[in-house]
């Protein structure tokens, strides 16, 4: 009983890794400043991302993670990418330039 349970959970936590790229998922974190729908200027100072290519979403993103893009955002969204692996990027930037 004890060892279903135990193999259950971590099948449940592979799962979660599939899905760890899920561009609509990690959106989520993003969508409190930025809008469900990428419509909002965050924190009324960034740029609106929605229309953006999924190309420039991912240099930014990209360039927020190592320092090297961003203005007033600049300090707020390099702690929201870091956790983010490269494949996370692309699968965010393609589900941002879709909306």
């Amino acid at each position: 009983m004890k060892t279903t349970r135990i193999l259950t959970g971590v099948a449940l936590l592979g799962l979660t890794s599939l899905f760890a790229n899920d561009g609509a998922g990690l959106y989520q974190s993003c969508a409190a400043c930025h809008g469900i729908n990428a419509e909002k200027a965050a924190l009324g100072k960034s740029q609106i991302i929605k229309g953006w290519d999924a190309a420039k979403i991912e240099t930014a993103l990209k360039g927020y993670k190592d320092g090297s893009y961003g203005g007033a955002m600049k300090g707020v969204m390099k702690g929201q990418v870091a956790r983010l692996s490269d494949a996370d990027i692309k699968a965010l930037a393609e589900y941002i330039s879709k909306m």
